[in-house]
């Protein structure tokens, strides 16, 4: 059975989240290839979660955040 698509409150949020991490990554000084590498992951993937066309892992948010340098609370506000 496919799955149907997410409401659209759950999309916002999932853009809102990544415009967060992309904001964190800035005010870090970090590029986006910095970061995928660090994770690893490779940096296209990476550009989905901050344009927040996907929704990464718990894992993953808590590699980006440690990368990063902030508590995963402030990605995720």
């Amino acid at each position: 059975m496919p799955r149907s698509a997410p409401p659209d409150w759950v999309l916002d949020r999932r853009w809102q989240i990544g415009a967060q991490i992309r904001e964190a990554r800035i005010q870090a000084g970090l590029t986006q290839d910095a970061v995928a590498h660090a994770i690893p992951m490779d940096r296209a993937s990476y550009i989905r979660i901050e344009q927040g066309l996907v929704f990464p892992k718990l894992d993953t948010l808590l590699l980006i955040a440690n990368v990063i340098g902030v508590p995963l609370a402030e990605l995720v506000r």
